[in-house]
C-alpha cells in the first residue's frame, strides 16, 4: 500500500465539502452515509466488488465513545485462514483510511485490536481481502466528536519525549501449535496536524507512524500502513505463530523520516 493515505483523505474531504456531501454529524441520513462510503471505497478499492461479510470480519466498537481520541476497536476474523489483508476505514474522518494490515506467514490473523481517533458521528468499515482476491466488508456506527483535533494535554516537546520507545507484552502460556497473543506499545504522539498547541496557539504539524513491520525470526507477522486516525502512543494487539526461532523484531517509521527498531524475546512453546 503506497504512502498516499493522508493525501487521499484530505482530497476526499475537500471534494466532499465542495459538493456538500461532507456534513458529517448526528443529523446525516443513511443515504448520505451510504453515498459517503461509496465515494471513499471507490477511491481506495477502485471498482472492485466488496461483498457483505459479517462472517468474515466483525467490528467491536463502542456505540458512543468515552474518549473520541482513544476509541478501542476490535476486529475479529472468524475465517482467519482465508485472510490476506485487512483495511479499517473511518468514513467521516479527515483522512478516512485509518489502517491497512498485510499479514505474513507468521501471523495468526484471527483478531486485531487498536485505538483510533474518531472525529465525528460516523460509520466505520472493516474490509478483508481474502487469499483468493475477494473483498468482504462489515460496518458499525460510532458516536464521537473531535477526536482528530483533541489536544494531548501536554506540550509538544513532552509528547515527543522517548519517541520510538517500544514495549511488548505476551499473554497466556505458549503451547505447541497454538498462536501467542501479543500487545505492542509504541511511544509516539501521532500528531494529526489538526491539534492546536495550547501554549503557542499554532497547529502542530502532522507527525505520525505511517509504516510498521513486525516479524518473528525471518517471517513477517504483519505490515501496517497507518495514518493520522491511529491514536497517540499506538497500542496494537495481535497474535503470531511461534514456529521456528525468534526473536520478534519491530521496525517503525513516521512521515517525517523517523526510524526505530527493537527486538523482543518471544516465549517459546514447550514440547
Amino acid at each position: 500500500m503506497k504512502n498516499w493515505i493522508l493525501a487521499l483523505g484530505l482530497t476526499l474531504s475537500a471534494a466532499a465539502l465542495s459538493t456538500g456531501q461532507a456534513r458529517a454529524g448526528a443529523t446525516d441520513s443513511d443515504e448520505e452515509r451510504a453515498a459517503r462510503w461509496k465515494e471513499v471505497k471507490t477511491s481506495i478499492f477502485g471498482d472492485r466488488a466488496i461483498e457483505p461479510g459479517e462472517n468474515v470480519v466483525k467490528i467491536d466498537a463502542p456505540a458512543r465513545a468515552l474518549d473520541a481520541a482513544l476509541v478501542p476497536i476490535t476486529l475479529t476474523m472468524p475465517e482467519k485462514d482465508k485472510v490476506k489483508a485487512l483495511s479499517f476505514v473511518i468514513d467521516d474522518n479527515p483522512s478516512p483510511y485509518a489502517a491497512h494490515f498485510t499479514f505474513g506467514p507468521a501471523a495468526d490473523p484471527g483478531e486485531i485490536k487498536l485505538r483510533v481517533r474518531v472525529n465525528n458521528y460516523t460509520n466505520v468499515h472493516a474490509v478483508v481481502e481474502t487469499k483468493d482476491g475477494k473483498l468482504f466488508e462489515s460496518a458499525k456506527f460510532v458516536k464521537a466528536s473531535g477526536g482528530c483535533s483533541a489536544p494531548m494535554g501536554m506540550s509538544d516537546e513532552e509528547a515527543m519525549k522517548g519517541m520510538g520507545e517500544m514495549r511488548m507484552k505476551f499473554g497466556g502460556e505458549p503451547a505447541p501449535g497454538k498462536p501467542v497473543e501479543a500487545t505492542l506499545m509504541v511511544r509516539h504522539p501521532n500528531f494529526s496536524g489538526m491539534q492546536m498547541n495550547q501554549i503557542t496557539r499554532d497547529y502542530t504539524p502532522a507527525r505520525y507512524i505511517n509504516k510498521l513491520d513486525v516479524s518473528y525470526g525471518d517471517k513477517l507477522i504483519f505490515h501496517l500502513d497507518g495514518d493520522i486516525s491511529i491514536a497517540s502512543n499506538p497500542v496494537i494487539n495481535f497474535a503470531f505463530l511461534p514456529e521456528g526461532k525468534g526473536p520478534i523484531k519491530v521496525v517503525a517509521s513516521d512521515n517525517q523520516d523517523g526510524h526505530w527498531e527493537q527486538t523482543f524475546n518471544a516465549p517459546s512453546p514447550s514440547n
